[in-house]
């Protein structure tokens, strides 16, 4: 059997290196692949790597851990378990709630030694009663994703409901275009920038994706990938693949957007 694989994102270099330490004392057979300071790096040489657990920090700069564990889950390839997923968090016990509501395996700051030794154990009796690739697996790590994602503190405070956004307000030059939210057929994170796509052209503006989802109704625009929402009347059809991902078909649109393994349960026959 070969020995599992680990990656530990954290930007405190004391901290990561603590945890690399009592990892290496309680399994001295797990490889450390990687270590990354930041929420982009540690996605980044996660699909590189593709180990088998992953420590991922919850506040961290460029993506928390929350994030980074998103991404994993959109572009993570389909023929590779799904890495198991270990938060670090500092976080009070309203957020903590969270994480055992969704049996996710967690760590609080400072990690006490009996804590990591009880993970630790967990990590192994899941690993050795792992195969080949489950369906189930991944739909259940996809549903624990989606339970986080959703819960109010896990990320940090619950911020205050945001009004309305009636108009976007796209600045080219000296002009700036008001577009009808109602007319967004979809917006889409592209760089540094959002497309904001209506019916007869698009506009760019630089307000980033997460902070225009408060603003925007959930029951009308749906997210269905971490850069993309669509409004939900515009779909015109869903054709789930294989993968577990889903093709969306816009009315009079040739164009077709994916909803990523982590919201095609929002596309289900009534």
């Amino acid at each position: 059997m070969t020995a599992a694989t680990a990656l530990i994102a954290e930007d405190e270099p004391l901290l990561a290196a603590g945890l690399q330490a009592d990892l290496a004392r309680l399994w001295p057979e797990l490889q450390l692949v990687a270590q990354a300071g930041d929420g982009l790096q540690a996605v980044v040489l996660a699909l590189q790597h593709r180990p088998q657990v992953c420590f991922l920090d919850i506040r961290m700069p460029g993506q928390t851990g929350l994030e980074a564990a998103q991404a994993l889950a959109e572009d993570w390839p389909d023929d590779v378990p799904f890495p198991l997923l270990v938060f670090v968090t500092a976080y009070d016990q309203y957020a903590l709630q969270a994480f055992e509501a969704q049996a996710v395996d967690y760590l609080v700051k400072p990690v006490a030694p009996d804590r990591l030794a009880a993970c630790v154990a967990r990590l192994r009796q899941r690993l050795a009663h792992r195969s080949s690739p489950a369906p189930d697996a991944m739909q259940q790590a996809m549903a624990q994703l989606r339970g986080l994602l959703g819960a109010a503190g896990v990320a940090g405070a619950a911020p205050m409901p945001a009004p309305r956004l009636e108009v976007v307000q796209a600045q080219v030059g000296n002009l700036v275009h008001l577009v009808p939210v109602a007319e967004v057929l979809y917006f889409e994170a592209a760089d540094k920038y959002v497309r904001v796509v209506t019916a007869g052209r698009e506009h760019l503006i630089r307000t980033p994706l997460k902070d225009l989802l408060p603003q925007l109704d959930p029951q009308v625009f749906w997210q269905v990938h971490r850069g993309t929402v669509v409004q939900a009347r515009h779909i015109s059809s869903a054709r789930r693949e294989e993968s577990g991902k889903v093709t969306l078909t816009l009315a009079g649109r040739a164009e077709t957007l994916v909803a990523s393994r982590l919201y095609a349960h929002l596309f289900k026959g009534m």
